[in-house]
């Protein structure tokens, strides 16, 4: 079952971004967890082609990758060799997919549950960070899957790993069920991934409640909302951390929005 706690002071926050656990074997401290931010506390985890495509994500789901990657040829020739590499390509594009996005930093999860289309709103409505842990969601997984991690001595999947046992959807479907989902780590395409730390949960076709399956399936998660009235100023702390618009989105777009938010004025 997952936890839901209420953050209303800067200092509760600050405790997410300093949670670590401390591994005797390797002598240091380690994190096994991943954040996920949300701007509005009543948004729902859900993924772009849930949200997209409704009731009929599973069968329009095989024609949005199927056309993506026909028109992204030009872009990767390589891409018809993975399922899982047109997936997070187009995720990456804004095509909508069955991945859900995360982070292994909880600043960038903090910046994202303080980011506002409408500025004026930033003191409206609570937000939400997620946590997940990724030692606890991988032991759900099929026999199968642990071995591969094991043999690869790899705590989290790659794109060449999952080929190994699972190289389509329907694979992937009929192992994970309702039951059991991957955390993988997207290969480095772009500096946004980078700067953003990017991880991604591969959301099976039947699992159709994301919080349903982490309530009954986790004792580790927990759903921090945080209260209205911190969320400008954990932003301005972000900003002082370096942690802002022109650091998770490289470039003159990253660039613009995070001035416009500087010189942004607040209503009276």
């Amino acid at each position: 079952m997952y936890q839901t706690i209420e953050l209303s002071t800067l200092e509760q926050v600050m405790e997410i971004v300093c949670e670590q656990t401390y591994n005797a074997n390797e002598k240091r401290h380690r994190s096994s967890f991943i954040y996920r931010g949300l701007a509005k506390s009543s948004y729902d985890l859900q993924t772009s082609l849930q949200r997209n495509c409704k009731h009929l994500s599973g069968k329009l789901e095989s024609s949005t990758l199927r056309n993506f990657t026909k028109y992204a040829m030009t872009e990767d020739p390589t891409l018809t060799h993975s399922v899982w590499k047109q997936m997070m390509l187009g995720q990456h594009h804004g095509l909508p997919t069955r991945l859900l996005d995360w982070s292994y930093s909880p600043l960038t999860a903090l910046h994202f549950a303080t980011t506002e289309n409408n500025l004026d709103k930033m003191d409206k409505h609570d937000c939400v960070v997620w946590k997940i842990d990724i030692e606890e969601i991988h032991k759900l997984l099929p026999q199968e899957y642990r071995d591969v991690l094991h043999e690869e001595n790899a705590r989290i999947f790659t794109v060449e790993i999952l080929d190994k046992v699972a190289d389509s959807l329907e694979d992937y479907d009929a192992d994970m069920k309702n039951s059991a989902m991957v955390i993988i780590e997207p290969p480095s395409i772009d500096p946004r991934i980078i700067n953003q730390y990017s991880y991604f949960s591969i959301i099976p076709s039947g699992m159709q409640n994301i919080e349903e399956f982490l309530n009954e399936n986790t004792e580790h998660s927990v759903r921090y909302v945080i209260k209205k009235e911190l969320r400008w100023r954990i932003r301005d702390m972000l900003d002082q951390m370096n942690i802002n618009e022109r650091i998770v989105y490289p470039g003159l777009d990253g660039l613009s929005e995070w001035l416009a938010r500087h010189y942004f004025v607040k209503n009276e």
